[in-house]
């Protein structure tokens, strides 16, 4: 049986070009995606994903990430890593200072003698410009295509919810909102109720992705931006930057753990209703709980961005050029490794519902 091809995508601010050339090398394999779901700069890469026929989602990613990251003439590549790690911290403290074309700017000296002041630091509508010329939301929107899934919080509730274009019809604002991290960006307005940053309740959408009943088995590449292991902190710049990181991957391995928890619950239902006798299988309450014990089959790639040298506690917003493209190398090579490795295609061993792979971990 065919499987459904789903891409998930973490939030992490600047390092979403690791996302990116993932897409390339899933793209360079012909691995066009059925679904595609996406926290804060993941549901920017999933939208443009989206939004666009296979042949032009790398070039539309590319303007993308090319727009918000400075002209590389102003950050050189210089090869020592002192030298790197200063640029890196200049690159963190210019989007700080001065924001990112295309995405976020700093709000004018004047904005906070307004009434009422504003609810942020920066202002976003050039990311809404952005959207609209680099994402067919038409496409998005039209039935049939590629299902696109975006995680966001209610600020009120303080429940998470999923703008999906299986249910909702999709515009800018649906972006926007999964990316409002406060207090740097604001709110954003959604047919009459308010939302933040989806990464304040859960920073993947996998456990989404998994909870939803398709018909076909499902080959899920899972992109992170933020390790789960790391190496003890040295330094408090250090700390912060693995403070960051268990914060952010945490969701990522409940989601998986609640994955293969709930298919060995559905294996051990359906071992049970085996067990009974003819007539109470028949029973139309068994029927039931028999359909829902034997899901498709899961299995869960994981790629996650591992850097070779700490970033610093401003990685998730130094859009350095530089950076960006060696994220987005990282992202390109790391999928590659993956694909050519393909242990998916292997037959599993026993009725095992779901499966995860991460062929980079078993090889360091």
């Amino acid at each position: 049986m065919a499987k459904a091809i789903v891409l998930t995508l973490q939030g992490g601010g600047a390092m979403g070009s690791y996302q990116a050339g993932v897409e390339q090398a899933l793209a360079e394999a012909g691995l066009d995606p059925n679904w595609v779901a996406g926290v804060s700069i993941g549901a920017v890469n999933a939208a443009i994903i989206a939004g666009n026929p296979p042949e032009l989602r790398v070039q539309r990613l590319r303007e993308f990430w090319d727009l918000v990251t400075e002209p590389s003439a102003l950050w050189p590549s210089l090869p020592n890593r002192e030298w790197q790690a200063a640029l890196r911290q200049i690159s963190a403290g210019s989007a700080v200072l001065f924001g990112q074309p295309g995405f976020f700017r700093p709000r004018a000296p004047l904005d906070w003698l307004s009434q009422p002041p504003p609810i942020s630091f920066y202002d976003t509508s050039e990311l809404r410009t952005t959207l609209q010329r680099l994402v067919d939301f038409d496409r998005i929107n039209q039935p049939g295509g590629v299902r696109l899934s975006l995680g966001a919080v209610d600020v009120v509730t303080g429940n998470m919810i999923y703008f999906d274009s299986t249910q909702h019809r999709i515009g800018p604002e649906h972006i926007m909102a999964s990316g409002a991290l406060p207090p740097g960006l604001a709110t954003v307005e959604v047919d009459g109720r308010y939302y933040w940053d989806g990464g304040l309740v859960s920073n993947t959408p996998l456990q989404y992705v998994v909870e939803q009943k398709l018909a076909e088995p499902m080959l899920i590449f899972q992109v992170d931006l933020f390790p789960a292991h790391g190496k003890l902190p040295e330094n408090l710049d250090e700390v912060a930057e693995r403070e960051k990181d268990i914060r952010f991957s945490s969701r990522t391995r409940n989601s998986t753990k609640f994955a293969c928890l709930q298919r060995q619950h559905h294996a051990d239902l359906a071992a049970f209703l085996a067990r009974l006798p003819p007539e109470l299988q028949a029973d139309p309450v068994a029927q039931q709980l028999k359909a829902r014990a034997s899901p498709p089959p899961v299995d869960i790639v994981h790629l996650i961005y591992r850097p070779k040298v700490p970033q610093g506690s401003a990685k998730d917003y130094e859009f350095g050029r530089p950076t960006m493209e060696q994220r987005w190398e990282q992202g390109l090579s790391d999928a590659q490794v993956t694909l050519r490795a393909a242990p998916w295609e292997k037959p599993p061993p026993g009725d095992t519902g779901v499966r995860v792979f991460d062929v980079l971990k078993d090889r360091q």
